[in-house]
């Protein structure tokens, strides 16, 4: 063969291993752009970003879990020291009371009820000293009871429009703290105060949450400790507080038209009870106007005495049967 020929075979073997170790080379970067490869990678990146979303997803749960559960426990501890103290009761009364105050209140309504009913009745001084003593125990606790217990109403009735003004703000782009702030501004009262005291104690470096947890403590509804877990999950594990909140503020207002539905079908119940025990009041003040001999017995006599007082405390343990045999719990 002539030398012309195996120069050009060389040539043509040298070409081809040049364009084998440049391919070669190249080929990482050539097939990291195939249609293949670069579908490949989609997959593999949103398999690892469902992966990840999984593993947050899952934190996310458990921290709810953690949330919930400290709530319920905190609900537990409530619930086994269901009765609050005297100081607690005036506070959430809104009675600017001491202690000493209070008790010093009993003793002169006991007094009262002492010479009251030593002077307009006949019963004589032992049965005048139960009778003032009774007095001075319950009527002050029924006082602060009715008020604290008129609080909590109109707190829970205003509650639910304190949400809607968190939401409106939160939605559109309102910090939580400036939310309190319009509440705490423009709400009604009990509200507006227990907001302004939220936004005291944030102000003063409590955080927020912390903050947000003591209202139950004030105000022990459940309606308060609805909204402290909301805040408290929200705070931990992030999520739309706006959507939290309107699903909240959904449920306060379901909560009032059940209540509202109680109150109507209960109406007949409380008017027949209400006639029930007014109904001897009314009978003895009849027979007294028109027979007063007939019943003055009752009333000078020892025995008479005696039935006027048993029936009295049968008709009061009958009107607390009834009274809960028509209140309802939602």
């Amino acid at each position: 063969m002539p030398f012309a020929v195996y120069a050009f075979l060389i040539f043509l073997l040298t070409a081809c291993s040049a364009q084998c170790l440049l391919l070669a080379f190249l080929y990482p970067r050539l097939a990291a752009g195939s249609p293949l490869n670069r579908r490949l990678r989609l997959i593999s990146a949103a398999g690892a970003a469902a992966k990840l979303q999984g593993i947050d997803e899952s934190s996310r749960k458990r921290s709810v879990e953690e949330t919930l559960r400290e709530a319920e426990e905190k609900l537990r501890a409530s619930a086994r020291s269901a009765k609050p103290s005297l100081s607690a009761r005036l506070r959430q009364a809104k009675l600017n009371w001491s202690k000493s105050t209070y008790y010093l209140i009993c003793v002169i309504t006991g007094l009262a009820v002492f010479l009251l009913t030593l002077s307009a009745t006949e019963l004589g001084t032992l049965a005048a000293l139960g009778f003032g003593i009774s007095g001075g125990l319950l009527l002050p606790h029924w006082y602060v009871s009715f008020r604290r217990s008129r609080r909590f109403k109109r707190f829970t009735a205003e509650f639910a429009n304190a949400v809607d003004i968190i939401v409106r703000g939160v939605k559109v782009g309102l910090p939580l703290v400036d939310c309190f702030k319009i509440v705490a501004t423009e709400a009604q009262n009990p509200v507006k105060d227990e907001f302004k005291l939220m936004v005291e104690d944030q102000t003063l470096g409590m955080p927020l949450a912390e903050a947000v947890e003591r209202l139950p403590d004030r105000v022990p509804i459940p309606e308060a400790r609805f909204f402290t877990i909301v805040v408290a999950i929200q705070s931990r594990t992030g999520g739309s507080l706006a959507e939290a909140l309107a699903n909240l503020s959904k449920v306060l207002r379901d909560r009032q038209k059940m209540q509202g539905k109680i109150k109507a079908f209960s109406s007949e119940s409380k008017a027949s009870a209400s006639i029930i025990g007014s109904l001897p009041v009314f009978v003895a003040g009849a027979l007294y106007l028109t027979s007063p001999q007939y019943i003055s017995l009752l009333f000078t006599t020892h025995t008479g005495k005696l039935v006027l007082v048993t029936c009295a405390i049968w008709m009061f343990i009958g009107t607390l049967v009834m009274r809960k045999m028509i209140r309802f719990e939602v």
